[in-house]
C-alpha cells in the first residue's frame, strides 16, 4: 500500500487520469499523422520525446516520490519510452512515403496495450490505498488490521521474524476538543499521525483502531527495538506543537503507548489485547509514557501501588 495521506492519494489519482488522457490524445494525433500523411509534431522525432510530452512531464516532474516505489510505475516508464521510439520510426518512414511496416504497427498496438495494463495496475493501487485509509488521519483502516497482523503472526510462528505491536492513545484529546473545538482536535489527531508515520519505515503501518486510539505494527522488531522506536516517537510528539489553522493557537499534546509482541502461540486478537493492557498501564501511571506488556502488572495492581505510595509518602 502507498504511504500517502488521502488528499495526496486523490490528487495523484486525478493527475494520473489527466496524464492518461493526454497520452490518449497524443496517440490519436500520431495515428492521424501516419494514416492521413499529415505533418507531425517535430517534438515526436526528438530523442527525449518521451520526457517532453505531456505524459512524460507528469511522470518525470509531477508524480510524487511514493509512486516511484511501485512496480507498475517503473514498468510504465519502459513501455512509454518504447512507444515513443516506435512512433518516431513510423513518422520518419511516413514522411518519406515508405509504407508503415506491419511489425512496427503491431509493436505500437501491443506496446499501447501493455502501457494501459500498467496504468490500470497503478490506478488500482492508488484506489485501493484510498479505500483502506481513514479519511481524517490517513491511517490504515481497522478492517485491514487483523488480516495484516495474522500474516505477521504466521511469519513469527515459522520463525521468519518477530513483529512488535503498539497501541497509541492521544492524551487529553477531550480537553483540546472542549477548549478549541472538535475541528481543531481533528487536526491535532491528524498531525500526530503524520508525525508518527514520518518516523516509521515504509513497511510499518499505523491503523486507526477507533477514536483517538491507533495500533502500530513494527514487523521485524522485537520488544527492545520497538521500545526504542516508540520512545523516540513519544519524545517527538511531546516536543512538537501543531497549528490547526493559519493564525490559530499552537496546540501541544502528548501520547501514551503500550507495547506487546505479536506472539506466535496465541491469536492476533490476544496479542492486541496485551498491547491494549500495556496502554492502560501507561495511562494509569500518568500518561506520556511507554509501557511494555507484563503479565505480572495490570492496571488495577499498578493503581493499588500508586495509592499505597501516596498514602505512605
Amino acid at each position: 500500500m502507498l504511504r500517502m495521506d488521502p488528499a495526496a492519494l486523490r490528487k495523484s489519482l486525478e493527475q494520473l487520469e489527466q496524464a492518461a488522457d493526454d497520452h490518449a490524445h497524443w496517440h490519436d494525433n500520431l495515428i492521424r499523422s501516419i494514416v492521413c500523411r499529415l505533418p507531425c509534431d517535430p517534438h515526436d522525432l526528438e530523442q527525449n520525446a518521451h520526457r517532453n510530452c505531456r505524459f512524460g512531464q507528469w511522470y518525470y516532474e509531477q508524480a510524487p516520490f511514493e509512486l516511484w516505489e511501485q512496480p507498475a510505475f517503473a514498468a510504465i516508464e519502459a513501455e512509454h519510452k518504447r512507444l515513443h521510439q516506435i512512433a518516431a520510426q513510423m513518422l520518419r518512414e511516413a514522411t518519406t512515403g515508405v509504407p508503415v511496416a506491419r511489425a512496427d504497427y503491431d509493436d505500437l498496438v501491443t506496446g499501447g496495450e501493455r502501457l494501459h495494463l500498467e496504468l490500470d495496475s497503478l490506478r488500482n493501487s492508488i484506489a485501493g490505498s484510498l479505500r483502506d485509509r481513514d479519511a481524517l488521519t490517513g491511517a490504515h483502516g481497522r478492517l485491514e488490521m487483523l488480516p495484516t497482523l495474522r500474516e505477521w503472526r504466521e511469519l513469527a510462528r515459522r520463525n521468519v521474524q518477530q513483529c512488535c505491536i503498539v497501541f497509541m492513545d492521544l492524551d487529553h484529546l477531550k480537553e483540546i476538543n472542549d477548549t478549541h473545538g472538535h475541528a481543531v482536535g481533528d487536526q491535532v489527531l491528524a498531525g500526530v499521525v503524520r508525525q508518527v508515520t514520518e518516523h516509521l519505515r515504509p513497511y510499518d503501518k499505523v491503523f486507526r483502531y477507533g477514536g483517538d486510539e491507533f495500533l502500530i505494527s513494527l514487523p521485524g522488531a522485537d520488544l527492545q527495538v520497538g521500545l526504542k522506536v516508540i520512545s523516540h516517537i513519544r519524545e517527538q510528539i511531546a516536543e512538537a506543537t501543531i497549528v490547526a489553522s493559519p493564525g490559530g493557537p499552537p496546540i501541544a499534546t502528548t501520547a501514551s503507548f503500550g507495547l506487546a509482541l505479536l506472539e506466535p502461540d496465541i491469536s492476533a486478537e490476544e496479542s492486541v489485547d496485551r498491547a491494549d493492557k500495556a496502554l492502560l498501564v501507561a495511562k494509569a501511571a500518568g500518561r506520556n509514557r511507554v509501557c511494555v506488556w507484563d503479565p505480572a502488572v495490570t492496571t488495577s495492581t499498578l493503581l493499588r501501588r500508586m495509592m499505597q505510595d501516596d498514602a505512605t509518602g
